[in-house]
């Protein structure tokens, strides 16, 4: 399953991001923003498998 959404984020963190992809062409902004919410979900107590699994995945491997 997969959600689609649309958000408003303040220019800092838009700008952030560009340059984040600027420099790292091996990402796009669905792996940032997917790795971003995994990272935050797990850090703030998610015990969902999955969500686990993904956040490890974007700190260990490479595309």
């Amino acid at each position: 399953m997969s959600i689609s959404l649309e958000a408003e984020v303040p220019e800092v963190l838009f700008d952030g991001m560009r340059q984040f992809l600027e420099h790292h062409p091996q990402w796009d902004q669905y792996r940032l923003i997917s790795s971003a919410l995994a990272g935050f979900l797990f850090q703030n107590g998610c015990g969902d498998q999955g969500v686990t699994q993904h956040y490890l995945n974007g700190l260990f491997l490479r595309p």
